[in-house]
Formats: structure tokens, sequence, C-alpha cells
């Protein structure tokens, strides 16, 4: 694929994955310093990586989720669990499980952090707060 169907698979992908207010949000503050670094991001990350056929969007999701937890991005992990909900069919449980499995691996406090941005996504798109045990 040349540039140009990386950027248009890529913009509509990540339209699909995000959602439309957000990635319209985004493209607003784009400026001439941050305008490469939109197409570079919509290019690469969205229409080559996500696009690839290796991976369905739930597992993608998934993966992105426990490097974004390990890796401590915050912001990032708070819109990719709202993505990954709302958009590619990951349930609040499997959002925990994958947080739990990474703490072992990436460390409990980095995943305490995780577990606790992914509670207050949850909340906001209306799942509550389960019983412990349930």
């Amino acid at each position: 694929m040349d540039d140009e169907r990386r950027r248009a698979a890529g913009s509509q992908l990540r339209r699909e994955v995000l959602g439309e207010e957000y990635v319209a949000a985004a493209m607003s503050r784009t400026s001439g310093l941050t305008a490469d670094f939109q197409d570079y991001l919509t290019r690469t990350a969205w229409g080559e990586i996500w696009s690839r056929p290796g991976l369905d969007r739930r597992t993608r999701s998934l993966v992105t989720i426990s490097v974004l937890t390990a890796l401590g991005h915050d912001h990032e992990l708070a819109l990719h669990v709202r993505a990954a909900v709302r958009s590619n069919g990951v349930t609040p449980e499997e959002v925990a499980e994958v947080i739990l499995h990474a703490s072992v691996y990436a460390g409990v406090p980095i995943a305490n952090r995780a577990m606790s941005v992914a509670q207050s996504e949850l909340a906001e798109l209306g799942f509550a707060q389960a019983e412990p045990g349930s």
C-alpha cells in the first residue's frame, strides 16, 4: 500500500476504534508543528499496524491495554480501555484480567495504577462496580 492508501485506511480505522469525536478533536488541535506527527500516527499506527490481518481488533485492544499498563501511560490507557469496550467487544472483566496478568510481568504498583484508570473509564461508560467475588 502507498502512503495515501495507508493514510485513508488509517484514518477510517482510527475513527472506528477511538470514536469520531476523539479523532475530530485530535485533528482540530493539529498545527504546523504537529501535522507531521498526526500524519505519521494515522499512516503507521492505524494504517499499517492496526490494519494488519495477523490479529483481530479485539486482540489488538487487549495487547495495547497490557503494554500501556506496563509503561504507565495513563492517558492512552484510559483512551484504549474506552475504545476496547465500546468498539472492540472487550468486557470490563477482560480489561481487569489483562491488567491483573500484566501485574505479574510489569509490576504490581503500575498495574494498581492501571486498574484505577480502567475502573474510572468503565464507570464513565456505565458499568457498575462489581462486588468482590461476584
